[in-house]
């Protein structure tokens, strides 16, 4: 696989992330300590589109099954991104609407995100599926670790524009900021996907499955069942800690906008770091190896941001962030290319599909999780900072039982108790008639 295709993959991939980076680094904390608008609120607004995720197995398939002139996966993309970019660009505008009016704002929100969330969903699953074909088994971990590593270096680039952005925080600023990173993010997937995608040589064979055929298929494969629960734990770990780090460090260190805005950065430099490392380790100990360091690393930083807000050590936040950056890298990296390995030709739409349900459950748990408890643990205890802590200890949990999960988990096996595909059935009746 030439280097030039795996570069126009990863522009895909963070032309997506792009569009969440000012959602999730600086719209949440503006809408939380800025607008006063309470956290479970902005947690609910923020995983409401993963709401939709169940339509990335449909999508998935479809995409399997139904090429557009020839092309399973781009025109999906393309509409992901419009939704992407539109959504992300139309939710500080929501964000202010909902501080004016809570009711009168509830709709134009729920338009906003549920239009990225949507855009999210059909870009995901699509352009993981085509890593998956272009990529072939042998180059999989590879192409992997320079689309995050790009993602990565994307984000912290993003964080520090944004930081800058926003260093005299106003409103104009903040929506300047979001129209420009909605902007450059749409550009540069488009330029990435055109004539990317190889156009299909024979049409596929007709799967005529139903919906509830297409999550039977998964959900009757012990190993695919075992790994979604174990992909839902995981990230609910990773990435439920999103909507809350910033919000955190202002309400217990009273820290300003412009300052937390440069965490994202902080955080994506040490996944980066690890994104460097992870291949190599993957190839020495193997990728469920390499995973669980990564998990171990995770669980440790998890604790100690909650222990530096228990203490009210501000000092002590930074060394904690790295920490969880880095075993976030040597995690994201080892399970994406675990994902990638759990798919079956013919059907890898479909697995792709139902890992991106896992995230996107994920994502949803994790914020709902993290917002709810960190506003009832604060009004119980009276104490903001307990409400946060005691967030970021039930994701080191999660991330916990995730570890004893995972030397459960076996690509052979998964393998071997996947069902054919409507194209390998055909293709057995063939060779039997012959």
């Amino acid at each position: 696989m030439r280097f030039a295709t795996i570069v126009r993959l990863g522009l895909i991939n963070v032309a997506v992330a792009l569009t969440a980076v000012p959602i999730d680094s600086t719209l949440n904390r503006v809408m939380i300590s800025e607008l006063g608008l309470p956290a479970s609120l902005v947690a609910l607004l923020i995983s409401f589109p993963y709401a939709f995720s169940p339509i990335q197995i449909w999508i998935g398939s479809f995409s399997d099954r139904h090429p557009l002139a020839g092309l399973r996966r781009t025109p999906y993309i393309v509409i992901g991104l419009l939704l992407c970019a539109g959504g992300s660009a139309l939710a500080p505008t929501a964000a202010f609407a909902l501080a004016d009016d809570v009711w009168r704002g509830l709709p134009l929100a729920l338009l906003a995100f549920g239009a990225w969330g949507m855009g999210f969903n059909f870009a995901t699953v699509a352009y993981l599926s085509l890593a998956t074909e272009l990529a072939g088994e042998e180059h999989r971990a590879r192409t992997i670790g320079i689309m995050w590593f790009m993602l990565i270096l994307s984000v912290i680039f993003a964080g520090v524009t944004l930081s800058r952005m926003l260093s005299d925080y106003t409103p104009a600023a903040l929506f300047a900021a979001f129209y420009a990173v909605c902007g450059v993010a749409f550009v540069l997937g488009s330029a990435a996907l055109a004539g990317l995608e190889p156009r299909a040589a024979a049409p596929p064979v007709r799967d005529r499955r139903s919906y509830r055929q297409m999550i039977a298929t998964v959900a009757g494969t012990p190993q695919a069942r075992l790994f979604f629960l174990y992909l839902v734990l995981l990230l609910v770990a990773i990435l439920g800690q999103d909507v809350l780090l910033e919000p955190f460090a202002a309400d217990v260190f009273g820290v300003p906008v412009d300052v937390t805005t440069r965490y994202t950065s902080i955080w994506g430099a040490a996944l980066l770091v690890a994104l460097l490392v992870t291949s190599p380790l993957a190839r020495r100990l193997g990728k469920p190896r390499a995973a669980g360091i990564g998990a171990a690393l995770v669980t440790l930083g998890l604790v100690l941001i909650a222990l530096s807000g228990v203490l009210r050590m501000p000092v002590m936040f930074i060394p904690s962030l790295v920490i969880f950056g880095f075993g976030s890298g040597i995690s994201t990296a080892a399970n994406l290319a675990l994902m990638l390995d759990m798919t079956v030709p013919g059907q890898v739409g479909t697995f792709i599909g139902a890992w991106g349900v896992a995230d996107a459950l994920a994502r949803l748990l994790g914020t709902v999780l993290s917002g709810v408890t960190r506003d009832v643990v604060t009004d119980v205890l009276e104490d903001r900072a307990l409400g946060y802590v005691v967030v970021f200890l039930i994701q080191a949990a999660a991330m916990a039982v995730s570890l004893v999960l995972l030397p459960r988990i076996s690509v052979a096996r998964f393998r071997d108790q996947a069902p054919p595909s409507v194209g390998e059935l055909a293709a057995l009746a063939s060779e039997t008639r012959g």
